[in-house]
């Protein structure tokens, strides 16, 4: 199987065994639209986030209550995840109790909830916030404002890390997070209204990108870069079919912290290299550093194996992206500085092992780039 493999069976619904009152479930969708009448491009994410299935009930359950946080009451519920980069960039969040949702078991996956519904094909839903219930619930940690949308979705070309997120340590359930990015180019179409403001999603225009991650804990170190908006310098051409992926931090491997590791990807017009440090075989190497300053993000990123090489390199204005918020499923919010943003603009440069050195194949300019960075207070 290769790393550009799709396999559905990796989007199915994770919540069983331990994970059922211990884990998180999440399938993350973003993409770029055009404002209806401007034409101005703006850049959206839309999430499906189950947490704690076995513990809910008619009503979502707040792990950030101080009553619960008193009572060690862990959070449990769907929430519906959805915002918008750039000026004004917001997340908002809408909650369901478990009795109030619906999970297909198996693949391919389904998560339904009232007028929401995320499965590979589809994607429909409405999160509305007013400035008063934002204020007024910390707990929901989101911002206020209306978002809606009415999506179909194509998955085009995938990121699978091969024995990592495998059916037998899915199974046991071995790492504290696991990820499978089933459409790292993702072609989306239909519309999206924020704050009353109509966004046309087209497929040749939304450089779209979808996974899931799922699992007890999050990651610290957490790592995300991603984008299929790519353009040679060297021919000046826009690639058509290609798209790079990097995520990863600090892996935890059956109570076990691995030493900080990133996974990678970049599939080149149809020819795939994998940078995979479980595939001990092919001497993968990765050496990364992020860090911030008063105005933007930086990531730099140089992978390599025994016949490829890939150097990233990313920035993004912090004006332009989230402190994005999450609860894991002991109802403790570690993450407090996770900047995740969708209008990076970098360098990837793709190299090739040929006569014993590495020879440039292509020098990319990537745009609305997926980019994530925090680590643990």
């Amino acid at each position: 199987m290769g790393c550009d493999a799709h396999d559905i069976s990796r989007d199915q619904f994770m919540l069983v065994g331990q994970f059922a009152s211990e884990g998180y479930d999440w399938w993350w969708h973003s993409f770029s639209g055009h404002h209806a009448q401007t034409g101005e491009r703006r850049t959206f994410f839309i999430e499906f986030f189950c947490c704690n299935p076995e513990l809910g009930g008619n009503e979502p359950v707040f792990g950030q209550l101080p009553e619960n946080r008193e009572a060690k009451r862990r959070p449990s519920y769907v929430m519906v995840k959805a915002g918008c980069w750039g000026e004004g960039a917001k997340q908002l969040h809408r909650f369901f109790g478990w009795n109030e949702a619906e999970v297909g078991a198996g693949a391919p996956f389904y998560v339904q909830a009232d007028d929401c519904l995320c499965c590979e094909t589809d994607l429909i839903g409405r999160v509305s916030v007013s400035a008063e219930d934002a204020a007024a619930h910390p707990e929901w940690m989101c911002d206020a404002g209306t978002m809606l949308w009415d999506l179909k979705v194509d998955k085009q070309i995938a990121f699978n890390v091969g024995y990592g997120a495998s059916a037998p340590l899915r199974t046991i359930q071995a790492f504290e997070m696991f990820w499978h990015a089933e459409g790292i180019k993702t072609a989306y179409s239909g519309t999206v209204v924020v704050d009353g403001e109509t966004y046309i999603v087209s497929p040749e225009t939304c450089y779209g990108y979808a996974d899931k991650n799922w699992g007890s804990d999050f990651t610290s170190p957490w790592v995300w870069l991603s984008s299929c908006n790519l353009m040679s310098t060297i021919s000046g051409k826009r690639l058509e079919n290609s798209a790079f992926e990097i995520g990863g931090g600090r892996p935890v491997v059956l109570g076990h912290a691995l030493d900080r590791k990133l996974l990678g990807c970049i599939n080149y017009e149809g020819t795939a290299h994998e940078f995979n440090f479980s595939k001990f075989w092919t001497g993968s190497t990765t050496a990364f550093d992020c860090w911030e300053t008063e105005d933007a993000l930086y990531w730099h990123v140089d992978q390599q194996t025994r016949t490829a090489r890939m150097i990233t390199d990313v920035t993004c204005p912090k004006n332009e992206m989230l402190l994005v918020n999450y609860e894991s499923p002991d109802g403790a919010k570690r993450h407090n500085r996770l900047w995740n943003g969708g209008t990076g603009i970098g360098r990837v440069q793709l190299f090739e092992k040929r006569g014993g050195a590495f020879e440039l194949v292509d020098d990319l300019r990537a745009a609305t780039i997926g980019c994530e960075f925090g680590e643990y207070d």
